[in-house]
């Protein structure tokens, strides 16, 4: 039998070598830590795209100075194919009612990495992830800018829901979408 390793962002686990299985089931998340710290340097975005986000070392030396702030890596096989930042209640409150929720802010591929699925499949990752380490937490939020187009699919498609929440951000528009952990359309693919 031949036998492959596979990291889900879950317990490692042995599993059947198919020729069906994905390479994209290697994503995982994890929070930062400064041995990412050159991949992530090596950064960089589209001009298009840094007007939706912030390249990751912008938004790390955020995180520093405030304690509800978590930088997340996503790795794909061990490399880092993307990047987004977790705040608490203080940065929602504004806007949103519920204390349990968390917000997902500065997400973005990088460009190696895009149109392979990482994004998606990232995603679906975290619901997992809050569970593990936000134990707290039964719900997340984000705001997408209402010229994002593509961004607005990836997150519909894995279960946000578009609350009607508007707020202004740095370009315009943005649409605050939500999911509430362990909702069973986060399973849509």
């Amino acid at each position: 039998m031949n036998l492959l390793y596979v990291t889900w962002g879950l317990p490692k686990t042995w599993i059947e070598k198919r020729d069906t299985v994905s390479t994209l089931d290697h994503i995982s998340l994890e929070f930062y830590h400064d041995k990412y710290k050159p991949q992530l340097s090596n950064y960089h975005l589209s001009d298009e795209q840094m007007r939706y986000t912030s390249l990751p070392m912008q938004a790390i030396s955020k995180c520093s100075p405030e304690k509800e702030r978590f930088p997340i890596v996503i790795l794909y096989e061990g490399e880092a194919a993307g990047f987004f930042v977790l705040h608490g209640w203080d940065e929602v409150k504004a806007y949103w009612n519920n204390r349990r929720v968390i917000l997902v802010r500065a997400y973005s591929i990088h460009p190696e990495f895009q149109g392979k699925g990482v994004a998606s499949k990232s995603i679906k990752r975290l619901d997992t992830f809050l569970s593990d380490h936000f134990k707290d937490k039964n719900e997340m939020i984000l705001a997408v800018n209402h010229q994002n187009i593509v961004a607005q699919h990836v997150y519909k498609k894995r279960g946000f829901l578009d609350t009607g929440v508007r707020v202004t951000g740095r370009i315009g528009e943005m649409l605050i979408l939500h999911k509430f952990l362990g909702q069973s359309a986060w399973d849509a693919e």
